[in-house]
C-alpha cells in the first residue's frame, strides 16, 4: 500500500510539473511574439541595393550550403519588372566581364542564363595613342581563348535575377525597399556593443534588424554615407559618351580597340557582328557637343578620333624609332608590331548616344562592425580599363568565403574580426588596379613631349616581352 501510495504521489507530481512547463513555455512564447513584434523583422544578412554586384551577392550566399540556415534579405528600391525580354535593340550600357567573373557567375547559374540571352566574346585588343606610334596588343595563344565578355548591363542583371529565383526558398527579394534609417551606428560608423545588431527602418516604416549589413547600393551609398566611411573623392574633370556604332568592312569583330587621345580614350568593344559599344571619355564640353550634333556629323567625329594623325609628336617618333631597333637587337625573340587597323564607324545607332560624369570614388576602409561595402559602395573608378564591374564581382566571391570560414569557425557574421581580413583581401587586389588606371589616365591626359616620350616607350617595351604580357593578361583575369 505504501508502495502505491509513492508511486501515485510521484504521477501527480510529474503531472503538476509538466502542466507548469506549458504554462512557462506559453508565456515565453508570448514573450518573444510581443518582443519580435515590438522589435521588427531579423536577419541574419541583409543586403542593401538589388543590381548586378548586390544580386550576385545574394546568390552566391543562397548558393552556400553553409549559410542555408542563415536568412538572407535583398532590398532592392526598384521594382520587379517580372520576367525580362530581350530587345533587339542593343543598350548602350555594357561591361567587359573577366573569365574570373564568368567563372563566379557560372557557379550559380547566371552566366548559363546571360548564354541563353545574347553576349560577345573578345578574342583581341589592340592599344594605342594619338601622339606617337606606339602600341601594345593583347590575346591569348592562338586566339582560342576569350580575353573578356561583352554584355549588355541590364542582360548581366537578368541573368543574375534569374538564378536568384532559383533561391527563393533562401533569399527574400523585397522590391521598392530601402532602408531610410539606421540605429546602432553612430556618427564614427561603430556599432553599439549592448546591442549585437544593425537596425533600419524602411521605407514603409517598418524596422528590420541584421548581423550584418552588406552595402552594395552604388557609388552613391546610402549605407557607406550613414555608415560614416572616409572616402576619397577626385572629379576628373572628363563626362563618358556612349552609344551603339555599326561598323563596316568586318568579318569577324572579336576586337576591343582603345586608342589614348589628349582629351581622352576611345574604345570600341564588339557586341556583335557588324556592332559595337562606344565610351568615347572627352571633356565636358566637347560631350555637350557630341550629343547635340546631328548622326552624320558623330559618325565623321567618332571616325577622325581613330585615325587622325595631327597630334603625332616627331620627336617621340624619332625616338620610338631607334628604341624599336634597339629591342631588335638585344631581343631579336621580342614581338614585331602588328598593327591593325581600327574598323570604319558608318552609322550611330538612332537613340543610343548619351553621357555620364567620371569620378574615382574610393572608400578608406570597406568595413566596420556589422558593416560591409561591395561594388561600387566601396570603389568606383575610371571606365578606360573596363575593370570597374569586375572589382565589384571579386568582392562578393571574396566576402562570400570569408562568411564561409566565419561559419565553419561559429563566429559572428558581423565581426570584424573576419571582415578586417575581406577588407585586407580586397584592398590589395583593388587599390593597385585603381592607382594602375588613375596613373595612366594622368599619363595620357597630355601631349608634353617628354610625357610622351617615357610612355610611347614604355608601351612599345612592353609590347615587345611576350611574358611580361601574359602577366598583365593573367591579372586582369582575376
Amino acid at each position: 500500500m505504501a508502495l502505491r501510495a509513492l508511486r501515485k504521489l510521484k504521477f501527480t507530481t510529474r503531472y503538476c510539473q509538466s502542466i507548469l512547463n506549458a504554462e512557462v513555455s506559453k508565456n515565453s512564447l508570448k514573450c518573444f511574439a510581443a518582443y519580435s513584434t515590438q522589435e521588427g523583422d531579423y536577419a541574419d544578412i541583409v543586403i542593401s541595393g538589388g543590381g548586378m554586384v548586390g544580386a550576385a551577392m545574394a546568390c552566391a550566399l543562397a548558393n552556400n550550403n553553409l549559410l542555408k540556415d542563415k536568412r538572407i534579405i535583398l532590398l532592392e528600391m526598384d521594382r520587379d519588372k517580372g520576367d525580362f525580354v530581350l530587345s533587339e535593340k542593343y543598350s548602350n550600357r555594357t561591361c567587359a566581364l573577366s573569365p574570373a567573373t564568368v567563372h563566379l557567375l557560372s557557379g550559380f547559374g547566371a552566366w548559363q542564363e546571360i548564354q541563353s540571352l545574347r553576349y560577345h566574346p573578345v578574342l583581341r585588343m589592340q592599344v594605342w595613342e594619338s601622339c606617337a606610334d606606339a602600341m601594345i596588343t593583347f590575346n591569348n595563344d592562338d586566339m582560342t581563348e576569350a580575353l573578356a565578355y561583352i554584355v549588355e548591363n541590364d542582360i548581366i542583371l537578368a541573368g543574375i535575377m534569374k538564378a536568384l529565383k532559383s533561391f527563393k526558398d533562401r533569399v527574400e527579394v523585397r522590391y521598392q525597399a530601402k532602408a531610410t534609417s539606421y540605429s546602432n551606428i553612430d556618427s564614427q560608423g561603430v556599432s553599439s556593443t549592448k546591442l549585437p545588431y544593425v537596425e533600419m527602418t524602411l521605407n514603409d516604416g517598418s524596422k528590420l534588424r541584421t548581423k550584418l549589413l552588406i552595402g552594395a547600393d552604388g557609388m552613391n551609398s546610402n549605407v557607406r554615407k550613414t555608415a560614416g566611411f572616409h572616402t576619397i573623392n577626385r572629379d576628373y574633370g572628363q563626362t563618358a559618351v556612349v552609344a551603339i556604332l555599326e561598323l563596316g568592312d568586318t568579318t569577324q569583330n572579336n576586337t576591343a580597340w582603345q586608342r589614348f587621345l589628349p582629351t581622352g580614350p576611345i574604345a570600341l568593344l564588339p557586341m556583335s557582328s557588324n556592332l559595337s559599344s562606344l565610351i568615347w571619355t572627352t571633356t565636358t564640353e566637347n560631350s555637350k557637343h557630341l550629343l547635340d550634333i546631328p548622326s552624320e556629323s558623330f559618325v565623321d567625329a567618332a571616325n577622325d578620333a581613330l585615325w587622325h594623325e595631327r597630334e603625332k609628336n616627331q620627336i617621340a617618333g624619332q625616338a620610338l624609332d631607334v628604341f624599336r631597333n634597339l629591342l631588335q637587337n638585344v631581343f631579336p625573340e621580342s614581338q614585331e608590331q602588328c598593327r591593325q587597323l581600327p574598323p570604319t564607324v558608318i552609322n550611330v545607332v538612332e537613340k543610343t548616344r548619351a553621357s555620364f560624369p567620371l569620378t574615382l570614388i574610393h572608400s578608406s576602409q570597406y568595413v566596420k562592425p556589422r558593416v560591409v561595402l561591395i561594388g561600387d559602395a566601396g570603389h568606383r573608378l575610371h571606365p578606360l580599363a573596363g575593370q570597374g564591374v569586375n572589382l565589384g564581382f571579386g568582392d562578393v566571391e571574396c566576402l562570400n568565403e570569408i562568411l564561409t570560414k566565419a561559419v565553419q569557425n561559429g563566429a559572428d557574421l558581423g565581426s570584424l574580426t573576419h571582415l578586417l581580413e575581406f577588407e585586407t583581401q580586397r584592398q590589395r587586389h583593388n587599390v593597385p588596379v585603381m592607382a594602375t588606371i588613375d596613373g595612366l589616365q594622368r599619363l595620357y591626359s597630355t601631349d608634353f613631349t617628354p610625357l610622351v616620350l617615357i610612355r610611347a616607350l614604355g608601351l612599345h617595351a612592353v609590347h615587345s616581352l611576350p611574358v611580361l604580357k601574359k602577366f598583365i593578361i593573367s591579372r586582369a583575369s582575376v
